[in-house]
């Protein structure tokens, strides 16, 4: 049952944030810059999310001094997951921006390598080879049509993946014992006081808040700070690093799926084909670990 519910929580919170790139978008094209988006966003974010918080009235049994700023740091990450992904989405097409985003999947793999000295089996290093294949055609590198695109969108989408992959990884290992609604709140707090330090210039500017401003930063708020968080600080604890990597796999499809249909990106076959081939390569990495056993601890 823990397990069932662990599944379905990190899947409600990868497909949330398949839907960010459409508010990040539409903010961009009404001439927002990349500050003003994240401040007003975190900003909403923390005032939601404390909200429910207060109402609700959680127990805050299991927070402590050493695991506060724990958890607040975690919470960093996911703000500059957000800085790195809108910022890569300035500078390339959506479906590309999530395709470098979606690294995530063999940088989590590495970490669990390093912090929960987990080898990659054989299974995982081919899963490892067919996603960067994957890219390949996703990224439709192939008709050259990446040329011209400028480098710092490639590099926001790539530093995007490693952030992600953070987070995802250290919020199913940081003070899992503290109430879910309370580590996702003090998350959003430390993402919102990262944002406020990086983008101190662009504070003055949000005010008198726009209403265009505050539908984007709505949307990209819910769904990419507040209900990714949540559903993954209840659903991450209940289940492994590498089931945790499939799973999230859902927001691949959802994030192009909504880049063609709602923002009109072409996406084609190949690119279909490099989607497909990147979630087999998932599937492949946890279900051929799985059913052969083959990971063994790193010896000291």
């Amino acid at each position: 049952m823990k397990l069932n519910k662990g599944i379905l929580f990190v899947l409600l919170g990868a497909g949330c944030f398949g839907f960010t790139p459409i508010f990040a978008k539409l903010g961009f094209s009404y001439g927002y810059s990349l500050g003003q988006i994240n401040i007003v966003q975190m900003m909403i974010s923390s005032f939601l999310l404390w909200s429910f918080t207060l109402i609700k009235r959680p127990s805050f049994k299991g927070l402590n001094k050493r695991n506060l700023p724990q958890i607040m740091i975690t919470g960093c990450l996911i703000g500059l997951t957000s800085i790195f992904y809108y910022g890569a989405m300035q500078y390339l097409p959506a479906s590309l921006a999530i395709i470098l985003m979606f690294q995530f999947v063999w940088i989590g793999i590495i970490l669990e390598w390093i912090f929960s000295k987990i080898k990659p089996a054989p299974a995982t290093v081919l899963s490892i080879i067919l996603i960067l294949i994957g890219v390949v055609f996703a990224s439709n590198i192939l008709n050259g049509d990446i040329k011209g695109l400028p480098f710092k969108g490639f590099l926001f989408g790539i530093l995007s993946a490693f952030t992600y992959a953070g987070f995802i990884f250290f919020s199913g290992k940081v003070a899992v014992n503290v109430d879910p609604l309370i580590r996702t709140s003090l998350m959003a707090t430390g993402s919102t006081i990262l944002v406020l330090v990086l983008f101190m210039r662009d504070i003055s500017t949000v005010l008198p808040l726009e209403t265009n401003l505050l539908t984007t930063a709505v949307g990209v708020s819910l769904f990419g700070a507040v209900l990714p968080p949540l559903f993954f600080a209840v659903g991450a604890p209940l289940v492994s690093g590498g089931i945790a990597n499939i799973l999230t796999s859902i927001e691949l499809p959802i994030a192009i799926l909504s880049a063609s249909i709602i923002l009109s990106e072409a996406v084609m076959p190949l690119q279909w084909l490099g989607t497909a081939i990147i979630l087999a390569a998932i599937a492949l990495n946890e279900l051929g670990s799985s059913l052969f056993r083959i990971r063994k601890p790193i010896k000291a």
